[in-house]
């Protein structure tokens, strides 16, 4: 079990309508762990509620203080109900959040328009 002398990190949280999944990198990018409410044994619809997201948060925030990691960036992308619980949960845990960015996609210009009918 590696212990990292630097006490910064990466957490990305993607969450879905299935799912939510949570991993734990390095600054550099190289991941530590992972965790997601599959992971945990939450199945069928039950992996997408506040009580999963909430079991996840916890079990990150104790990978990253188990590897000495107290200052983190969070990055965030899906749409779902279990983002701000993470959020909150993590925060409680003694991890002290750097920052919080969203990168959802979007879409810039939408689908293309049905070709004019011509009678």
């Amino acid at each position: 079990m590696k212990k990292y002398n630097n006490l910064q990190g990466i957490i990305y949280i993607y969450s879905t309508f299935n799912n939510t999944i949570s991993t734990l990198t390095d600054l550099y990018g190289n991941t530590i762990s992972w965790i997601s409410s599959g992971v945990l044994g939450y199945k069928g619809p039950k992996k997408n509620t506040s009580l999963a997201s909430q079991s996840i948060s916890e079990k990150i925030s104790l990978f990253a203080i188990n590897k000495n990691i107290r200052i983190v960036d969070i990055y965030i992308k899906g749409i779902s109900i279990g983002k701000e619980i993470l959020l909150r949960i993590i925060n409680n845990c003694g991890i002290y959040i750097r920052s919080i960015t969203d990168i959802t996609p979007l879409p810039h210009n939408g689908c293309r328009k049905k070709k004019i009918r011509r009678v």
